[in-house]
C-alpha cells in the first residue's frame, strides 16, 4: 500500500532505471540477492516513487494457490467468492511482489505462469473464469539463490519468465551511507558495523546459512544510536541472530570487540 513517508534508499547501480523500463513494458522481474541486502526496500521505494499501490506475498512451503488467486468463503446461508491478494492486483493494476518465491511449492508456481507472457491472464480454476490483468499490473518476485542450495531453488522454466536484478550487498561506501540514512548514527560507527561485516562475510569457515546483512547492520546501529552500549548491541542485533553455535558465538563476539 502507499505511505506518506518515503522509503529510504540509497541507489547501488542503475536498478531504479531498469525498473522503470521493466514497469513501462510490463515486463516481470526476479529480484535476486542474498537476505536483508535491499530488494523489499528497494520495491517499497519504487513503489512510492511511481505512485503504485504494492500488495507484498509472503511465500513460505505451505503458500498455495487458493492463497493466492482466492477461495470461496461460507457467510450465513450464503457461499461468496473472496479474491486473495494476486487476484486483487491483477484487477486493479497493483504491483505485486511474491516475497521470497523460491519458497512457495511448485504446483503455487503454475498459477503465475499465464501472467508472466504474452498472455498476461490469470485462471481461477474454481470459478472458470479467466482475467485479463489490468494494463498496469506488474509482477515482481524475490528471491536467494544461495539459500537453501539444491533445496529450494527455482526451475529454470520459471526463472526465465522474469528479467534479472542483481542485489548483492553494496559496496563499502554505499552501505556506510545506507547506515547513516536510516539511523542517523555517525560515520565513524557506520564504518566500523561495514568494517565487521565485511570481515565475517569473507570467512566461510564461520559456517554460517546467512551472513551479516546490511538489515543487520541498521539494527544494530538503531540499537547503538539508542544508547546501547556497542559490544552488547553487535551481540543483540547481529551475532545472536546468526548462529545458536556456543564456539561461533564466541568468534564472531570477539571479532566484534577488536573492531569496537
Amino acid at each position: 500500500m502507499l505511505t506518506t513517508k518515503i522509503p529510504y534508499y540509497e541507489p547501488t547501480g542503475k536498478e531504479i532505471e531498469i525498473f522503470q523500463m521493466a514497469a513501462e513494458n510490463t515486463l516481470p522481474l526476479l529480484l535476486k540477492g542474498p537476505t536483508g541486502s535491499g530488494k523489499s526496500r528497494f520495491l517499497e521505494f519504487m513503489a512510492h516513487q511511481m505512485g503504485r499501490k504494492l500488495i507484498t506475498i509472503l511465500c513460505n512451503d505451505e503458500t498455495s494457490a487458493v492463497d493466492l488467486v482466492g477461495r470461496f468463503l461460507v457467510k450465513g446461508a450464503d457461499t461468496v467468492w473472496m479474491d486473495g491478494p494476486l487476484t486483487t492486483g491483477v484487477k486493479e493494476g497493483a504491483i505485486v511482489y511474491l516475497d521470497e518465491i523460491a519458497e512457495a511449492r511448485p504446483d503455487t508456481l503454475v498459477t503465475i505462469h499465464s501472467l508472466t507472457d504474452h498472455r498476461r491472464t490469470l485462471f481461477i480454476e474454481r470459478k472458470n473464469e479467466e482475467i485479463i490483468a489490468h494494463p498496469n499490473f506488474l509482477l515482481v518476485a524475490s528471491y536467494n539463490p544461495g539459500y537453501q542450495k539444491g533445496f529450494k531453488e527455482l526451475k529454470p522454466s520459471t526463472k526465465q519468465r522474469f528479467l534479472g536484478m542483481d542485489f548483492p550487498y553494496p559496496k563499502p561506501s554505499v552501505e556506510e551511507k545506507i547506515i547513516i540514512g536510516e539511523t542517523g548514527i555517525s560515520e565513524s560507527i557506520s564504518k566500523k558495523l561495514v568494517q565487521y561485516a565485511n570481515l565475517v562475510r569473507h570467512k566461510p569457515e564461520l559456517g554460517l546459512a546467512e551472513t551479516v546483512s546490511t538489515r543487520l547492520l541498521v539494527s544494530c546501529a538503531k540499537l547503538i544510536a539508542k544508547g546501547l552500549p556497542s559490544r552488547m548491541a553487535g551481540r543483540t542485533a547481529i551475532i545472536l541472530p546468526l548462529t545458536d553455535d556456543e564456539d561461533t558465538v564466541i568468534a564472531l563476539q570477539d571479532s566484534f570487540d577488536l573492531i569496537f
